[in-house]
């Protein structure tokens, strides 16, 4: 019976196998092996190891047999399928490869039969391209003889409205001609192009020059130009309405020769120096700028007495005063025909232009003959900066619109004004420093404006710096003004190593009048470049030099170039640090100064008998111990005396820093080195609190707040025995025994004396300078 179930078993599994490895005919043997421990473990999981299941043996094999014939009956449907579906794919693709070829036969004799259509087509095209290229070349001989017939119709149109007067029919036919000029741009008939041109050249010349002329005539009447403030007449001209219709007809029709002008300007062009307005003005005002355009020339050229290069104001004042004078006309005549004309153009900045290119053409002629002479140079400069000044305020003239600043810019002007400026500051600050007033404040006198006690050469310089700032605050370019701030910068390095110098020859005497003064003028000038850095034009400037500020102020690192890019530090921050340094250095040797004299004057104070002094019921008033008058009058001198030579801010450092190094001083060499009765302590006390304390109360409300040691151990001196024995004990008791006891800790305790800045270890040792300490 067993031997029969695994006959089954080894069939089942044999059939498993032929469907998991795509019908295989042979095992290898570890496949082998893997079958016979699968039949081991089915026959331990179905049966297992006990004998009495052995009864299970029937219904397993009647399972397996029936699993073996369904996979029997599943192979069989597989094998006769198969052979009729490759059949069938067969026949599908013979039938399309019959298709196929037919197709291509087709396609073959269309191919054939349209070759044979192109052949005999071919000759027809080649006869039709002849005919079709010889119709276009008639075409376009046609449209040239057009362009002709209308150029010459065009032409004698004008001549006929000329013979005639009609004004405005001449304007619309240039106008006409100059509209098919620009319609023959992109083409390639160059002599029709030249032939054209020169006709419109032709006849708006000649109808230019009427016009101009009648244009003329009407202005002389209205007594253009202004040479001189004009002067309001008592009446107006009879003829003063038809003046004005002659001035609006003749203005309109110039305005309409505008197109044709603007043609021929361009092929007169020559490139402009930068600087120099390049867009051409309208046909109107061109013609107005003609006399004041000679009368410059003929002032400012040449060998005139006014063409004097030590003299720039003389033409630059001239063109401003011409400006003046011709406002009220310009926008009172000139501008309301412009308005309803529709030219979106505004008279009198017109005019400003136009006055103004003389000025710029002058200046870049003139520029480069004074680069070698600095006295002329900076003076040229100055009134250059001047005449913008007043161009843009006085005269309103557009910022959009380049003014004379330009020519500045030019590198060689731009670099020669740079060296000038260096060397103009480097002289005068010379000056300031060897002058006999250098350290003394010129407002000493007066009270209230004197609270930074800056010394007259700091005041100076920071008004050179301020100049300077306002001279190139105007200048268009980002790049240039970050230049000068560069120079600035430089400047400012150059003072602080000056003063450095100064102080140090100073340092021998650091409460000497003039040591404050150089004290006070580092930190005035700190405060005024922090004040600088919060300026909207700085911060502007800020934002240029992360875009192009590395080219002049030298590499930034990315923390400071983050750092100015988002507003956090200031162009003048390195220079703060450095004048900062200085002001620490300089009032730490005048905290040394004042400490050691104080020192000197406290020893006889420091080595008192405070262990035998009376108590204090024993005296009928306390007063200050004699030994530290010399103290208190040494410190009271230099405190007074350096709030007078003291800037504010300044002396408040200085005093806070004071009573900070005489609260060490105190603690550690007078009552960390006595013992202390209790007369000592509480003469102590009232030296502190009613002498010394009260010195410092002139500058603040609490001065007890800046000698915490000296306080808290006057507190701790003073303590009565009982409460002292007790702190004692609560300072010696571990942490442990006081959470035992639920005693309050060390820290608690004395907090609630007043004691804060002392440790429990500290206080142990000002309880043991007590004298009732030593008998215990």
């Amino acid at each position: 019976m067993a031997a029969t179930m695994m006959e089954h078993i080894n069939n089942s599994n044999g059939l498993s196998r032929l469907k998991h490895t795509d019908s295989s005919t042979s095992e290898s043997p570890s496949e082998e092996g893997n079958l016979t421990d699968d039949v081991v473990a089915l026959v331990q999981k179905e049966i297992g190891p006990d004998l009495k299941s052995l009864k299970k043996v029937a219904g397993l094999l009647e399972k397996l047999t029936l699993e073996n014939k369904q996979l029997e009956e599943q192979v069989l449907t597989v094998s006769s399928s198969v052979p009729l579906r490759v059949s069938s794919a067969l026949s599908a693709a013979e039938e399309s490869r019959v298709k196929l070829e037919s197709l291509l036969e087709k396609e073959r004799l269309l191919s054939n039969t349209l070759q044979q259509h192109l052949q005999g087509a071919q000759v027809w095209a080649d006869s039709i391209g002849q005919v079709l290229g010889q119709l276009d070349t008639l075409e376009r001989h046609m449209k040239y003889l057009q362009c002709l017939v209308r150029i010459e119709e065009l032409s004698d149109s004008i001549q006929q409205f000329l013979m005639t007067n009609s004004m405005w029919d001449a304007v619309g036919a240039i106008d006409s001609m100059a509209s098919l000029d620009m319609g023959l741009r992109e083409s390639g008939c160059s002599h029709l192009q030249g032939f054209l041109r020169e006709t419109l050249c032709f006849w708006h010349k000649i109808l230019k020059d009427k016009l101009t002329s009648d244009f003329e005539e009407v202005l002389t009447q209205f007594h253009w130009p202004f040479i001189s403030p004009p002067t309001q007449l008592l009446s107006p001209p009879a003829n003063a309405q038809e003046l004005n219709s002659q001035l609006e007809l003749l203005v309109s029709q110039l305005l309409s020769l505008q197109t044709s002008d603007d043609l021929i300007s361009e092929k007169k062009e020559t490139p402009s120096r930068p600087g120099l307005s390049q867009t051409p003005l309208s046909l109107p005002i061109q013609i107005m700028l003609l006399p004041l355009s000679k009368r410059f020339r003929y002032h400012f050229t040449g060998n005139r007495q006014t063409n004097n290069l030590s003299k720039p104001e003389w033409y630059l004042t001239q063109v401003l005063i011409w400006m003046g004078n011709s406002s009220n006309f310009m926008d009172e005549k000139i501008q309301p025909i412009l308005d309803r004309a529709g030219a979106k153009v505004n008279a009198r900045v017109e005019l400003c232009r136009g006055l103004l290119t003389l000025a710029q053409e002058k200046l870049v002629n003139d520029a480069p003959r004074l680069l070698y002479d600095d006295t002329l140079f900076c003076h040229l400069v100055d009134e250059v900066l001047q005449f913008e000044k007043e161009l843009r305020t006085t005269h309103s003239y557009p910022r959009s619109y380049p003014g004379v600043l330009q020519i500045l810019l030019e590198e060689t002007v731009l670099q020669k004004w740079l060296s000038v400026e260096r060397k103009m500051a480097v002289e005068k600050v010379d000056a300031m420093l060897s002058a006999e007033g250098a350290w003394s404040s010129q407002y000493k006198d007066i009270t209230d404006m004197d609270e930074l006690k800056a010394p007259d050469c700091a005041e100076t310089f920071m008004t050179l710096l301020l100049v300077i700032t306002e001279r190139y605050r105007s200048l268009p370019c980002p790049r240039a003004q970050l230049s000068f701030l560069a120079l600035q910068k430089e400047l400012v390095d150059d003072f602080r190593i000056r003063l450095t110098q100064v102080m140090k020859e100073e340092s021998r005497h650091p409460l000497s009048p003039r040591y404050c003064a150089i004290l006070n003028a580092a930190n005035y000038i700190s405060t005024v470049l922090s004040d600088w850095g919060d300026n909207v034009f700085f911060l502007q400037l800020q934002q240029a030099a992360v875009a192009v500020g590395e080219e002049i102020l030298g590499p930034l690192g990315a923390t400071e170039t983050g750092r100015l890019a988002s507003l956090e530090g200031s162009l003048f921050e390195a220079l703060l640090a450095l004048l900062e340094r200085l002001r620490g250095d300089m009032l730490g040797r005048l905290l040394d100064a004042v400490m050691r004299d104080v020192k000197e004057k406290a020893q006889p104070y420091c080595k008192d008998r405070w262990i035998s002094l009376p108590s204090q019921c024993d005296q009928a008033t306390m007063s200050l111990s004699s030994s530290a008058c010399a103290m208190m009058l040494c410190l009271r001198d230099h405190l007074l005396q350096l709030q007078q030579l003291l800037c504010l801010p300044l002396f408040q450092m200085f005093w806070q820093g004071l009573a900070e190094r005489l609260d060490c001083f105190i603690y550690e060499d007078l009552i960390l080195y006595n013992h202390f009765n209790e007369g000592g302590a509480a003469q102590l006390q009232f030296d502190m609190t009613r002498n010394l304390f009260p010195l410092f109360g002139h500058y603040c409300k609490r001065p007890e707040n800046f000698f915490k040691h000296i306080k808290e151990a006057c507190i701790i001196l003073t303590l009565k025995v009982g409460p002292a024995l007790l702190l004692c004990d609560v300072l010696k008791q571990d942490e442990d025994e006081a959470l035992n006891h639920q005693q309050p800790s060390p820290e608690s305790a004395l907090n609630e004396l007043g004691v804060y800045k002392l440790a429990p270890s500290d206080v142990l040792i000002l309880l043991n300078l007590r004298s009732a300490w030593l008998n215990q």
